[in-house]
């Protein structure tokens, strides 16, 4: 039933027993009002006492018949909000609609993303998801790889192409930005000083390593590249005291012998590709001690965009240093063998290539246990070698072969039971 003014003259003054029921229904009449105009609102009020703050609320759709509603009279001893009351329900209306336009768009814009069908499936198919970030991963990760050391082989200039590769990452890391594919977040201060030596150990290991793939197989760089959790427990030891579970150390004994038998058999070997991706591995290890500390102030994708950025400060002087007086002519060479147009493309490739598989590879972690993610992380080194000897029709004897596998198996083992040791006693898996 709706309320209605009565249509002979009020008198001024009621009884206390009348007037209560009055404000009753003034106050009803004002609640219904909210409720009508502003679900979410008395939802998320209802929800934030239940400590359920962002369930989505349900859409509620009520019959407005407003224009029916005569102001209430006013009588003598009313209050404020009893007058607030006897104002048209239309206009009281209208103004807590206003009142509440944010937090009604707030909840389109909810419902709008979980009506995402890509959203739908992923939060339907939490495994969907973590199949497609690994599946992009690898791929990212395998084209870096075939097409860095299809550039080597017709230009061998690797402490320059370091710099394009973190360039690269300058460029997309400012594109993902400006569009709000990633947020931004600016650093402070104490970020800034911490992540210099984290820089410089990404700097010169990553192109350390590009100079081994320069030298080397890259089947071969990577199998050595299994051997970089031996620097890294030895280095958390010595850095932060962290002692592992015996297990863990004891698989780190495949690795070694792996590589051992790899490095005496490997057709490509030389000891300049053995030990710059040997000396990589030290550097990569501390990179991942020190960068610990960078993880808790922004998201880690962002962690990896400032390192790169500053990473690529450091690796520009080498290339004065190494390369410079025979740049020129090495890069004429190279447009001239296989045509300027794809040389430049090329390395405009590798370059995005690396960045994306390495942002892929932040994301993955996020969303994987460390376990799983070390795990894929030895997948991945299986896909790169093989894909490799495919692509390039590297002779790799059957020594070599088996010591791989078995620097693999190693890795693998070594990353399942660290990632366990972390679950049992909270020590960090990486």
């Amino acid at each position: 039933p709706l309320l209605r003014a009565p249509d002979h003259p009020t008198p001024t003054s009621l009884s206390p027993r009348i007037l209560q029921k009055v404000k009753m229904a003034s106050f009803a009449v004002q609640r219904s009002a909210v409720q009508v105009r502003s679900p979410c609102v008395m939802r998320s009020a209802a929800t934030a006492r239940k400590g359920m703050v962002g369930l989505p609320a349900r859409k509620v759709v009520v019959a407005s018949r407003t224009s029916t509603f005569a102001p209430l009279p006013a009588f003598k001893g009313m209050s404020s909000k009893v007058a607030l009351a006897s104002t048209p329900l239309k206009a009281r209306m209208s103004t807590v609609s206003k009142k509440n336009a944010r937090m009604s768009v707030t909840c389109q814009a909810a419902e709008g993303e979980s009506s995402n069908p890509v959203t739908a499936l992923f939060k339907k198919y939490p495994a969907a998801e973590t199949i497609m970030y690994f599946g992009v991963w690898y791929f990212l990760n395998v084209k870096f790889n075939i097409l860095n050391k299809q550039v080597y082989n017709y230009f061998p200039f690797p402490w320059f192409v370091s710099v394009i590769h973190l360039a690269a990452g300058l460029v997309i890391a400012s594109v993902f930005w400006a569009t709000k594919l990633v947020k931004f977040e600016a650093p402070d201060e104490k970020f800034l000083k911490a992540v210099v030596l984290v820089a410089l150990c990404h700097a010169v290991g990553h192109s350390l390593t590009n100079v081994s793939f320069a030298s080397v197989a890259v089947s071969f760089t990577h199998t050595i590249k299994t051997l970089e959790p031996v620097f890294s427990s030895i280095g958390s030891y010595l850095v932060n005291g962290q002692v592992y579970s015996l297990p863990v150390y004891m698989s780190l004994l495949p690795i070694m012998a792996g590589v051992m038998i790899c490095s005496a058999t490997e057709l490509s070997f030389t000891w300049l590709g053995f030990s710059c991706a040997m000396a990589s591995n030290v550097l990569f290890a501390a990179r991942a001690i020190f960068s610990k500390k960078l993880m808790g102030n922004m998201n880690p994708v962002n962690v990896y965009n400032y390192v790169s950025m500053i990473a690529l400060l450091f690796c520009i002087p080498p290339v004065f240093i190494f390369e410079w007086s025979t740049l020129g002519a090495g890069m004429t060479a190279a447009a001239a063998k296989v045509g300027a147009s794809k040389f430049y493309w090329d390395l405009w490739n590798v370059g995005m290539y690396y960045h994306l598989y390495n942002q892929v590879a932040y994301q993955a972690l996020g969303k994987v246990e460390p376990v799983t993610h070390a795990v894929g992380n030895v997948g991945k080194r299986i896909f790169v070698i093989g894909f490799s000897i495919i692509a390039f029709g590297n002779k790799i004897s059957t020594q070599s072969i088996v010591g791989s596998l078995i620097a693999i198996a190693g890795a693998g083992l070594y990353g399942y039971l660290k990632g366990l040791d972390a679950q049992k006693t909270g020590a960090p898996a990486h």
